[in-house]
């Protein structure tokens, strides 16, 4: 077969097994953001593949893990540029990337598992294609948050992710503070020597009676789906141990069932604030009867004839 007719777009020349690939036409320029198994090869989707398989250049978090997978399925690199791009390189390697948008080829971006640019290097790269005015395409798939929130049991018309968490407790704890009232579940993902802790986190500043679960190794061989009330999954893992694999936490929003009246907010807050500072008295009031920590701290205020002045009743609100 002569070269005739053979661009410097078409699609690699060679299968991993040496055959000659079959011949597609070009992609549409721009930059394809394609969403990669996150542990079963075959959940890659048929879009993702003939993308993989026809793009200009692959642009990958790591090369080894794209190139695998392209291999699992047949598909060859050939004399196409594969580069990685992540963030420790990303701001040497934009540049080159916008370069070959700006020269009307098409650019395949993977991650390593999973969706790119959820909880994970990107989000500069879609900007700067963007700004250039080149196309950007989703190429949707396989997700870990998505995943864990269908196979944990708890409300999804409403959720918050949260990515991962900070590893020192301090800032973990205010983050969760923050969004401690929002009434939606809450997703996170976290390295496994964590989870414990931070699951504890999550049961002391959100309620250790709020509805969670753990999940771990999504679609692999041992995936497992831990669910109960944030209090009784932290003892579990105190008697079971740490957890192993690729971990994401949930937690429910607060329940709205058996709603506290006014005379038990009132209550509640008389009792905690005899033995607490202001502060200390809404952060327990508000878990004890799940109950938005601004709303508490509005009556907290009101009963103590302080509104506004920043002190508690046996101290400084801070």
């Amino acid at each position: 077969m002569s070269g005739q007719g053979k661009s410097k777009r078409q699609p690699p020349g060679e299968t991993p097994e040496g055959g000659p690939s079959v011949t597609k036409p070009p992609l549409e320029p721009g930059l394809y953001l394609v969403a990669t198994p996150i542990g079963n090869a075959a959940d890659i989707t048929l879009r993702a593949l003939d993308v993989l398989a026809r793009a200009d250049v692959l642009a990958c978090e790591d090369t080894r893990r794209t190139r695998q997978l392209m291999m699992i399925h047949g598909i060859g690199v050939g004399d196409r540029p594969i580069i990685s791009y992540h963030d420790r390189n990303g701001a040497a390697r934009r540049p080159r990337i916008v370069s070959w948008l700006q020269q009307g080829m098409s650019v395949a971006y993977a991650s390593d598992a999973g969706t790119p640019l959820v909880s994970d290097p990107g989000f500069r790269l879609v900007e700067a294609a963007h700004e250039g005015g080149h196309g950007v395409h989703a190429v949707p798939g396989p997700s870990a948050v998505l995943a864990a929130l269908t196979v944990a049991g708890l409300p999804s018309d409403r959720f918050l992710f949260l990515g991962f968490l900070a590893p020192r407790q301090a800032a973990r704890r205010r983050a969760l503070e923050e969004i401690a009232d929002l009434r939606a579940t809450l997703i996170a993902f976290e390295a496994p020597h964590r989870a414990g802790a931070t699951l504890s986190d999550m049961a002391d500043i959100l309620g250790p009676d709020r509805q969670g679960a753990i999940v771990r190794e999504l679609t692999k061989k041992f995936e497992e789906v831990r669910r109960g009330r944030l209090g009784e999954l932290v003892a579990e893992l105190q008697e079971t141990g740490p957890v192993r694999g690729e971990v994401v936490l949930l937690a429910g929003p607060p329940s709205a069932e058996g709603a506290a009246t006014a005379e038990d907010l009132d209550a509640a807050l008389a009792e905690a604030m005899e033995m607490q500072s202001l502060k200390e008295a809404v952060s327990t009031v508000a878990r004890r009867l799940g109950l938005p920590r601004r709303e508490v701290y509005a009556r907290a205020l009101e009963i103590s004839g302080r509104r506004g002045s920043g002190q508690g009743i046996l101290g400084k609100e801070s």
